[in-house]
């Protein structure tokens, strides 16, 4: 097993080294610039569709699309989000935060386009499922020969999925409520398998249900209580806002804690933390969006490149700026334990139970979210059959991840993340000329876009 573990890690190195930053950056820069900044120039009017699509807005589909939304945003605001900021911060420094910024706005384009392409080549099951994703625009876009690498995207994304959704989502919710409320974690298990279920069961209509009403109410609360932080050290915003940037281009000198970051680190921790936290190019919240009843593909791919944005330039932000404004970035600290000193520093006996009860909210919903994608990918395969089976191995997994180390599990998860990423990026970057055509056809014709 270690011999194993060590072989895990090499390959983890290089799915998730510079290469693949390049790779997730550059293809974010280069939708960007091919789609004439859409996402900048048409955001007000995306989150008008989002506002507008809080019903359903047509007969294909079956969630609505602001559910759609809060479904994908389930799956990508979860640990990454307190965790992962702070390590970010922990090793590659304030800087780091600049980095993740930049990973979000040009990760914008690419969960646009991913989700088009999703929208625009789905398919309806015979069950009535609306199925979309990489491997369904992989085949219905690319064609017949490049299936394969539709089937290593699905594969990747089950493992992923097992990984990622359910087990480690688990543990991180068992640690957390045994280390900061003191709950044992065989009830936390027996607990969120109770509760997993009853949702889970549900299918994609009742996650999104239910992910429609909890996302954004932790979000509001989680970006309240770090803004009461953030105001209440006021003082070092303007400090903080230099050092953000200023770090972002030159070396973070070693202070208290913290050991010191090259600018290449700062780079590297910002955006491999900003793709972790957003998912952006990793594939998996089209497979969310292809559900959608709205009216048209473009319509919903305005709609779910705001989970770029609220998920890092909002959530990741609050995160970095209480951590930094606190100076818990030099104290030693690390993880959970960052944030949750930050918090409690600032509001004694209310902070740390704060970060801790919204850390088990993300992580409950990532699982949900997940379970989507899982459920999915197990359809491209087997057909409607896998959905029950897939449910209740997930449910399974989700309190096992709970009562074990999940050392091996994670690294694989996390490679399988990276592999997604390698055949959806690929696609997307090989039907981009479809991509264009298919927005500048839909936006000279479209209303909505017109004004």
């Amino acid at each position: 097993m270690e011999a194993f573990m060590v072989w895990l890690k090499s390959v983890n190195d290089v799915v998730w080294g510079p290469g693949m930053l390049v790779l997730l950056v550059g293809t974010g820069l280069y939708l960007t610039v091919g789609l004439k900044f859409f996402t900048f120039r048409n955001f007000f009017r995306g989150l008008k569709n989002l506002w507008d699509g809080r019903s359903n807005q047509s007969e294909h589909g079956e969630i609505s699309p602001f559910n759609a939304l809060m479904t994908a945003l389930a799956a990508d605001i979860g640990t990454g989000n307190i965790v992962g900021v702070s390590t970010a911060i922990y090793i590659g420094g304030p800087g780091a935060l600049f980095w993740m910024w930049v990973t979000a706005l040009v990760g914008m384009a690419t969960k646009f386009s991913e989700v088009l392409l999703s929208v625009h080549f789905r398919e309806k099951t015979p069950a009535g499922n609306w199925v979309g994703g990489a491997m369904y625009f992989i085949k219905n876009g690319l064609g017949p020969k490049w299936m394969w690498l539709g089937s290593c995207f699905a594969l990747f994304g089950i493992v992923a999925c097992i990984g990622t959704g359910a087990m480690v989502q688990g543990n991180s919710i068992g640690e957390a409520m045994q280390a900061n409320l003191s709950v044992p974690t065989w009830f936390t298990a027996v607990a969120i398998f109770l509760l997993a279920g009853a949702v889970l069961i549900g299918g994609v209509k009742r996650i999104g249900a239910v992910a429609g009403k909890i996302v954004p109410a932790m979000a509001v609360v989680y970006v309240v209580i770090s803004l009461i932080v953030i105001v209440l050290h006021i003082d070092q915003l303007p400090r903080v806002l230099a050092w953000v940037v200023a770090e972002a281009f030159t070396p973070t000198a070693a202070e208290g804690g913290f050991a010191g970051a090259t600018v290449m680190m700062a780079i590297r921790m910002g955006m491999a933390r900003g793709v972790f936290s957003n998912e952006a190019g990793l594939g998996t919240a089209p497979m969310a969006h292809a559900a959608a009843t709205s009216v048209s593909p473009l319509v919903q791919a305005s709609i779910g490149m705001l989970d770029t944005f609220i998920d890092t330039i909002v959530v990741c932000t609050m995160t970095g700026f209480a951590i930094l404004v606190t100076g818990q970035w030099t104290s030693g600290l690390t993880g959970a334990a960052m944030t949750s000193a930050a918090f409690e520093t600032t509001l004694p006996g209310i902070g740390g139970i704060a970060v801790t009860i919204c850390l088990t909210f993300f992580a409950f919903t990532t699982a949900l979210g997940w379970c989507v994608y899982g459920e999915r990918c197990s359809i491209y395969f087997f057909g409607d059959k896998a959905q029950v089976p897939f449910r209740i191995i997930y449910c399974i997994a989700i309190p096992v991840g709970v009562l074990t180390q999940l050392d091996v599990v994670w690294l694989l998860a996390d490679t399988c993340n990276a592999l997604m990423a390698i055949p959806n990026l690929i696609a997307i970057l090989l039907l981009s000329p479809v991509l264009f055509k298919l927005v500048k056809e839909d936006e000279s014709k479209d209303t909505i876009f017109k004004h």
